[in-house]
């Protein structure tokens, strides 16, 4: 999966952020709140690099009794340095958040705190390892995230770049499901499958989209690029291209422009 950012021009963002923005961010942070500073140089010591920043913080979310900080630091890095892929879809991530969240204040800000970037960056992990022949460890490392963060991703679930969970709790994402570039997903949100079918059987969410919080997607069905599904609704059938869905059963209400990304607006109104 391919992706190209358009950012708004009152975001002031032009490409996503490197090692040197992030590290620049957390001496900032360092010198403003000592009670952060040795978290921050921890993740962020000089010499380091996203790797191994993004491989400490996921350690320190989703360490166990069992299995410590260090030795899953030690197996993040060593994934996130083996696929040097993962850290790019970081930062297109990190960039997706800071360009929609008029919360955030900085990447540093959703490096740090956001549970959805998270959980994103751990999933990626563990659909790395799935496909890497360790599939036991690759769902561990998703019951851990679901434990730990309240975000439930099959580690053979495909997820595009530059995506944001926001709020993220109670997100859960099919085995067979597809998320592609450019899209918002809200807190609550369910890719499910519709009963005990095998196979492909979960929705496919093209690139654009943003579903509202606690909608629910079910079945081998299609979420057409730029579409909207507003907060609440039940979507148990196509939905085509450029247009908003509301209801139980959802049914179009709106006709968009074809050049507008929800995702990217963030618009949450019918």
């Amino acid at each position: 999966m391919t992706v190209s950012f358009s950012p708004s021009a009152d975001t002031g963002l032009a490409v996503p952020p490197d090692w040197g923005t992030l590290h620049e961010e957390a001496r900032d942070l360092a010198t403003r709140e000592a009670v952060l500073a040795p978290m921050l140089s921890t993740y962020f010591p000089g010499g380091g690099d996203l790797a191994l920043a993004l491989g400490a913080r996921l350690a320190d979310a989703l360490q166990t009794p069992c299995l410590g900080t260090d030795r899953l630091r030690v197996l993040f890095v060593e994934e996130l340095r083996r696929a040097p892929a993962l850290v790019r879809a970081a930062q297109e991530d990190l960039f997706a958040i800071r360009s929609r969240d008029p919360s955030c204040e900085s990447y540093l800000q959703a490096f740090l705190n956001l549970k959805g970037f998270q959980a994103v960056q751990a999933y990626r992990i563990a659909h790395a390892l799935w496909h890497g022949g360790r599939r036991e460890l690759a769902l561990w490392l998703s019951n851990r995230v679901s434990v730990a963060i309240g975000v439930d991703i099959h580690p053979a679930a495909r997820i595009g770049l530059g995506v944001m969970f926001d709020h993220a709790t109670g997100v859960v994402i099919g085995e067979t499901a597809v998320v592609e570039d450019n899209v918002s997903i809200l807190q609550n949100v369910t890719l499910g499958g519709s009963g005990k079918e095998e196979g492909d059987r979960h929705p496919k969410v093209r690139r654009g989209v943003m579903l509202g919080a606690g909608s629910k997607i079910i079945g081998n069905i299609q979420i057409g690029a730029n579409a909207k599904v507003a907060a609440g609704s039940v979507v148990l059938k196509d939905v085509p291209p450029n247009c908003t869905v509301a209801g139980i059963p959802a049914q179009i209400v709106r006709i968009h422009d074809a050049g507008l990304a929800p995702a990217e607006s963030m618009d949450q109104s019918l």
